[in-house]
């Protein structure tokens, strides 16, 4: 999971990166299975992935579109 927060009036220009440039190359790997991008009403941008081994990390997007740095948590299934 990747979560970026950005800036005040930059969300769209924010979600565009992710999209066009940040996950490409994630889905370029043949681990790669798939990934969901999210948005909120605070300016924050989440992407889900799932892969088959140790996933990608994306690339940091250009520092003027965020508020801050972004974070990314790894999670495994639980068998349940």
């Amino acid at each position: 999971m990747w979560e970026a927060k950005a800036r005040p009036d930059f969300m769209a220009d924010a979600v565009s990166w992710v999209c066009e440039v940040g996950l490409p190359p994630l889905e370029a790997d043949p681990q790669h299975v798939e990934s969901e991008v999210f948005s909120s009403a605070d300016d924050r941008i989440v992407v889900i992935s799932r892969w088959r081994g140790s996933p990608m990390d994306i690339a940091d997007p250009p520092r003027h579109l965020l508020a801050r740095p972004p974070h990314a948590w790894d999670f495994s299934p639980v068998d349940r």
